[in-house]
């Protein structure tokens, strides 16, 4: 059992395929282990569900499993230009069509406005968590030290879903583009399998072969993935420069008379799906891990790529609408289409071009992040510590790339894109309300310090904080025209933050880089994110689940049993390693008195 928590173990057998390297748990030793954990599980589970992670734990002990160091190479530079490669792609080039068309009109633009702020206010959640915990874990290493081992558990399995729906999205619109390019439509390089669900029966060879040259330039090196970056992410803005002056030039503000058409509820249903646009920035969190100085390059980073991009996004949405009636908006290459439309032809074909540069950057930061989120996970042995291998030569964890990359290139072979954008929303919106949470706990609650008082007053906040925003989505998706119920959840919200703020002291001061204007920061994201929740369609709940309840069987039957096995490893490790310390003081106190007479 020794060698799972050690560096020697992983060392020696990291790239094998035994057994052990799946399920080295004592639970898993035998058939009569395995039944015996099985009778456990109710006390198992509390213990894991009161457990909270340490900071320590997360930068030492977990990064010691991976067997060798992932190489500290990234700058701020390197960060802003992975945040803006991992953000911009298919989110503004084909889902801009797509909801402007159906759901906002014109005020798509406002629904990206929306989705941005929800956004920025995730950005700076992750910025702290990223410059205190600088590990390659991301939110799953957060919710592990805040919220304990379950949270992070449903996170994470969350975490890997956004991560696979979304490369699989982009995968499909890479196609999509690439069959704008050369003149065809798309499903002219996708062969349909009538037997199979309308829904998945476009199948997309191409996205697959997307997937594998991703694998292979992600598996090589992050420095190097950084460079490849680095340049398209130039040729991609200068694109984007493009669009917005062409399309401005080209634009007809006789298509903006009627700017709203679906009314309010058009816009808050397209920003919830929008939100799709801007997830990746949290892949950039996980390279903290790997930056040269993460209390500066960190904040910078994201922040800096999460302006440049929505100010973008904006921009782009504009000129989309100006050159072409929001009803005539092409769903799968919107921009190419819009550009035939007003005359310039061979226009299509730049921004075509462009996009594929954006999707490809998009599936490279993306492959990044999830390999580093995957190794943090299997780490804490919630998934086979096989995946927590670092390659000695690399620097890099290629297993989990592998692992991460195939299942995402299977997904996109079967499954339309709408299907994917979707779900992707729910599972991203999820996450990062539990971050804002977390940052909420990590500031007013610490172990030891905070009064049983002041913990239950904060709880009594957070809790209303909690309720008032869900009630506000629920009273959002259910009710047309009154507005009634907001004149109760709106102030609930607000005085629960304000009495957060005035009536419970924080208990912890970040030490290097802090969100801004706590609680209302954290307390906002946490509302407009359950609110876009509220706006999502039943079919994307269902799904989401279905996905939780396999994610809950998973957990009982092995993901539970791994993490106890191992936490009771390494603490009986550090009690041998104590008691051997303070053996070696009590001998050397002993010959030292020895010496004196």
């Amino acid at each position: 059992m020794g060698s799972e928590n050690g560096d020697d173990g992983l060392r020696r057998r990291g790239c094998s395929c035994t057994k052990d390297d799946f399920l080295p748990e004592e639970s898993f030793k035998s058939i009569g282990n395995y039944f015996k954990a099985i009778k456990e599980t109710p006390s198992r589970f509390i213990d894991r569900l009161m457990t909270r992670s340490q900071d320590s734990v997360e930068i030492h002990d977990m990064k010691a499993r991976s067997g060798h160091e992932m190489k500290k190479t990234l700058t701020w530079w390197d960060l802003m230009w992975f945040g803006v490669g991992a953000v911009i792609g298919s989110g503004i080039f084909v889902l801009t069509g797509q909801e402007a068309r159906d759901s906002a009109g014109p005020a798509v633009v406002v629904s990206f406005v929306v989705s941005g702020v929800s956004a920025m206010l995730s950005v700076f959640c992750y910025t702290e968590f990223a410059v205190e915990i600088p590990v390659a874990g991301g939110s799953f290493a957060y919710l592990r030290v805040e919220l304990g081992d379950f949270m992070a558990f449903i996170a994470a399995g969350n975490i890997i879903l956004q991560y696979i729906v979304g490369g699989a999205a982009v995968a499909r619109s890479w196609t999509s583009y690439f069959a704008t390019l050369l003149n065809h439509k798309p499903d002219d390089f996708r062969i349909v399998a009538n037997s199979l669900h309308q829904d998945y029966n476009h199948l997309d060879p191409i996205s697959v072969g997307v997937c594998v040259i991703i694998c292979i330039l992600a598996a090589i090196g992050t420095k190097g993935s950084s460079v490849f970056n680095y340049i398209a992410s130039i040729i991609h803005m200068l694109v984007i420069l493009f669009i917005v002056i062409g399309g401005f030039i080209r634009a007809d503000f006789k298509n903006y008379s009627d700017f709203a058409p679906f009314g309010a509820r058009g816009v808050f249903k397209s920003a919830s799906v929008l939100f799709f646009a801007y997830i990746g920035f949290d892949a950039v969190s996980t390279m903290a891990e790997e930056t040269k100085n993460p209390g500066r390059d960190i904040p910078i980073g994201l922040v800096g790529s999460m302006v440049l991009t929505t100010v973008c996004y904006c921009l782009m949405a504009a000129a989309l609408c100006l050159m072409q009636p929001y009803g005539q908006i092409d769903p799968d290459a919107p921009f190419s289409v819009a550009f035939s439309a007003v005359g310039w032809d061979w226009a299509k074909y730049l921004v075509a071009f462009g996009a594929l540069k954006g999707m490809t950057t998009v599936l490279l930061v993306g492959a990044i992040g999830q390999a580093r989120y995957m190794t943090h996970i299997a780490r804490a042995h919630m998934m086979p510590p096989w995946l927590a291998h670092v390659n000695a030569k690399t620097g890099t964890p290629i297993n989990a790339t592998v692992f991460m990359l195939t299942a995402t290139a299977l997904i996109a072979f079967f499954t339309k894109l709408g299907i994917l954008a979707d779900l992707l929303s729910v599972s991203t919106l999820f996450i990062f309300m539990l971050v804002a949470v977390a940052l909420l706990v990590r500031r007013y609650y610490v172990t030891g310090e905070t009064s049983s008082r002041n913990r239950n007053t904060f709880l009594l906040f957070l809790c209303l904080v909690l309720a008032s925003s869900v009630a506000t989505a629920v009273y959002w998706a259910l009710e047309k025209d009154s507005w009634i119920g907001y004149c109760v959840t709106v102030p609930v919200w607000f005085f629960s933050t304000t009495g957060m703020k005035f009536l419970v002291p924080q208990a912890r001061a970040p030490k290097l880089w802090g969100v801004p204007l706590v609680p209302w920061l954290p307390s906002a994201s946490i509302a407009i994110n359950i609110f876009l929740l509220g706006s999502i369609d039943a079919k994307s709940y269902i799904r989401f689940a279905i996905w939780t309840g396999v994610l809950l069987v998973y957990y009982f039957l092995f993901g539970l049993h791994a993490t106890y096995d191992t936490a009771k490893e390494t603490l009986k490790e550090k009690m041998v390693l104590q008691n051997a310390e303070e053996g070696n003081v009590a001998a050397d106190n002993s010959d030292a008195v020895t010496l004196d007479h």
